[in-house]
């Protein structure tokens, strides 16, 4: 970190934006303009940091790509001005949105960290002072040659730091509601903060420019496979002509049922060109479809293999390569591709 950091905070709403009113006791959304009186510890990094604030501010729940594509656009807008990026965000769909801007943004050499908080910033015991001192040293921090130490999208909560499309939301109350299941944490923060430099991906190459894939396809569908779940509920979601890929959520290893007409439906979808992706609900693991009988099915019906992905990944993934092309099985072969650091290949 030098004299020269500057850092772009985007808030966008969520819980990490409020503070109590004084005159009411109510919780409001806070200016972060003034953000350096907020949080005055920020003070102590050599950083300029400036902000941008959605206008309206958007609830997590009522995230959607229109949301991503804007983001996008504001840090490529913004690049070469800022060291680093700080995006908050409402947690309950956080997972899918630093899954998707790590598949819009190409060519990354700089910090995009995701924070909020469980509790508003303004009130007593709230996590989030912390996670945004935490986000924002991370976000500013370089190497020896002036490099940034994690040129990453990543989520940055209750003192760790996660690969954005390898996150999953686990808790709905706890300060660390956040986990990381099939890859190792890029940092925990502590003392010090203890960057694990041997899991962050690095560029290729420093010096190339920054571009953004805004055009995203969201015919997907998710089906999770459930005891008692019905023909025409598999029919509806897999073979439906508005949508163009499912996400299947299996269970174990890959394992789905064996009945005829299950295996008939995946069947005619596959025919029908539909893309279909194999995850499973399981939090830690990989779909292996080559162990048990019942994966090995899937596999013949034309089924591809999500690996260790997670769903907010594979979401976003499929939204991105769809977007891309028009051509199915160029999008099929793209799948089982490690693209961003979201699969273990």
């Amino acid at each position: 970190m030098t004299s020269s950091s500057s850092l772009l905070l985007i808030y966008t709403g969520g819980t990490i934006g409020m503070r109590q009113d004084a005159s009411d006791q109510t919780l409001k959304p806070f200016d972060f303009s003034q953000i350096l009186d907020v949080v005055p510890e920020i003070r102590k990094f050599a950083t300029r940091i400036d902000s941008v604030t959605f206008n309206p501010l958007i609830d997590s729940s009522d995230v959607d790509p229109g949301i991503w594509q804007k983001l996008a656009e504001i840090i490529r807008d913004n690049y070469e001005q800022y060291d680093g990026f700080v995006i908050l965000h409402g947690t309950d769909t956080m997972a899918y949105s630093a899954s998707a801007l790590s598949f819009m943004l190409d060519g990354l050499t700089k910090p995009v960290i995701f924070t909020g908080s469980q509790l508003p910033i303004g009130v007593p015991r709230t996590d989030g002072r912390e996670n945004l001192i935490s986000s924002v040293e991370i976000a500013c921090a370089k190497d020896s040659e002036g490099h940034a130490l994690v040129p990453e999208v990543c989520i940055c909560f209750g003192s760790q730091l996660l690969r954005g499309n390898r996150s999953v939301k686990v808790n709905a109350e706890a300060f660390k509601a956040f986990q990381s299941p099939n890859y190792p944490k890029l940092a925990e923060a502590g003392i010090s903060i203890r960057y694990n430099t041997e899991f962050i991906r690095k560029p290729l190459d420093w010096y190339q420019g920054i571009s953004i894939n805004t055009r995203l396809d969201t015919r997907v569908s998710i089906l999770k496979i459930h005891p008692g779940i019905t023909h025409s509920a598999v029919r509806y979601f897999l073979c439906d002509p508005g949508t163009r890929a499912v996400i299947l959520e299996t269970y174990g290893a890959g394992n789905a049922p064996s009945a005829p007409w299950f295996i008939d439906t995946l069947e005619e979808a596959c025919r029908q060109g539909k893309i279909i992706v194999n995850v499973t609900q399981c939090l830690t693991g990989a779909v292996d479809m080559g162990i048990y009988a019942t994966g090995k099915s899937l596999e013949k019906a034309g089924v591809i293999n999500g690996h260790d992905a997670t769903t907010e990944s594979t979401l976003a993934k499929l939204f991105y390569l769809l977007g891309k092309s028009p051509e199915n099985q160029w999008v099929k072969d793209m799948l089982v591709r490690n693209l961003k650091g979201e699969i273990t290949k």
